[in-house]
């Protein structure tokens, strides 16, 4: 199965990345970054360290 998550804002981020624990396997996970409140270094940390597949 598909998944595509959307998320833009750092709450969604946070909100996110249990989910995305759960979907690793067997699931293909696809995430969508909306850009909001765009910051390439803060965008960054959310994916490492929420380990968020980008």
């Amino acid at each position: 199965m598909k998944v595509v998550s959307i998320v833009g804002a750092r709450p969604q981020f946070i909100q996110h990345a249990p989910v995305s624990q759960v979907l690793r396997q067997p699931h293909t996970r696809v995430v969508v970054h909306t850009g909001q409140h765009y910051d390439e270094n803060r965008s960054a940390v959310f994916f490492e360290e929420l380990e968020i597949a980008a």
